[in-house]
């Protein structure tokens, strides 16, 4: 049943009446560096295009980290969250890629112009008018969430609501990421949290060499990294026990950089995977000479969406999520901003 507030409307006679109207509850940031607070809003209508999604869970990226703590700036107030999987409830004009009823994931780039030369080049991940979930458009920390139709996906029927939600963001941009690694066949991952662990288990199952790099003394990261069959794991302050192939850095530290650097071959490359990174420690040119290349990754296209969900159909990948309440979205995220998670904090409505 819906929640609802009653409403006062006056009417001829001036008398006044009482109705109940529809609404949905979210968690809302109104500033940088400020808790979340939970607000009660009408319950929004889908315009053309879109559809509204009751949420069943929305997991908790570290880009929401980034977007609450003021790292990045956005749109506000927002609610944050893009690794949202929920049912369509309501289709606004024009919709129907989707039937009413059917469980779709939302992920973080929720729209883009579809006119500018990168939209025209099959490039829409760098758009020049985008709109991004829980950024510039509000996101999945609510009880519903109105989505572009076509920046939607089907879920595989395989993965739970909760157990699906990292795969929206953490999956998608971490898989983009592992296809700039090419054809690398011994990989290092710097930060081993809710994208490694899922990359970890892609490209074992791609008989690749996988060796994870978490933070010096995160003995638990390391075990969880090893379970998942992981070559080797160790601390980040540690040089890599075999030249690499390739690097993906999935930890928002620039530090590592250089690190990565210096650990991957001659022609190697160093991808950074995430949409904020501390300032890239000075180096010298010997740690880049020889044909390294240092590379980032922008969001994502939907094609990246549609490949990975066919490619994981077949993959045994299982996601490590720790539920909690909307309600409860500070503490999430706090768990996440000091290392007390392994693998992804999933919000529930």
């Amino acid at each position: 049943m819906k929640a609802a507030r009653i409403t006062l409307c006056p009417v001829a006679n001036g008398e006044i009446r009482g109705f109940a109207m529809p609404s949905m509850t979210a968690m809302q940031l109104d500033r940088p560096g400020t808790p979340l607070r939970p607000v009660e809003r009408d319950m929004p209508h889908p315009g053309k295009g879109e559809v509204l999604i009751a949420v069943a869970a929305c997991g908790i990226c570290r880009t929401d980290l980034h977007v609450v703590d003021g790292d990045i700036h956005g749109s506000l107030p927002i609610v944050p969250g893009h690794e949202i999987v929920g049912r369509i409830v309501e289709q606004g004009k024009g919709a129907g890629r989707f039937a009413t009823g059917t469980r779709v994931g939302v992920p973080w780039l929720g729209h883009t112009c579809g006119h500018c030369a990168w939209c025209r080049d099959h490039a829409e991940n760098l758009c020049d008018e985008p709109q991004f979930t829980g950024f510039t458009r509000d996101g999945g920390f609510a009880t519903h969430v109105v989505a572009d139709e076509r920046f939607c996906f089907a879920i595989p029927d395989r993965f739970g609501d909760v157990e699906a939600t990292p795969l929206l963001c953490a999956g998608l941009i971490g898989y983009r990421a592992l296809r700039m690694a090419g054809k690398a066949q011994r990989i290092g991952f710097y930060g081993f949290g809710a994208a490694a662990h899922i990359l970890a288990q892609i490209a074992t199952w791609q008989r690749r060499e996988v060796f994870a790099f978490t933070s010096p003394g995160d003995t638990a990261a390391q075990d969880f990294a090893r379970m998942l069959g992981c070559a080797w794991a160790g601390g980040s302050d540690k040089p890599s026990p075999a030249p690499l192939d390739a690097a993906i850095i999935f930890a928002p530290v620039g530090a590592l950089v250089p690190a990565a650097l210096r650990a991957v071959r001659k022609g190697g490359t160093v991808i950074c995977a995430g949409i904020h990174m501390s300032d890239i420690s000075a180096f010298p040119y010997r740690d880049l000479w020889e044909e390294r290349s240092i590379r980032s990754v922008a969001n994502l296209t939907r094609a990246d969406g549609d490949e990975f969900f066919a490619l994981i159909a077949d993959i045994p990948v299982r996601t490590s999520t720790t539920p909690y309440p909307l309600v409860k979205a500070n503490e999430a995220l706090d768990d996440l901003r000091n290392g007390r998670l392994n693998g992804a904090a999933v919000l529930v409505p």
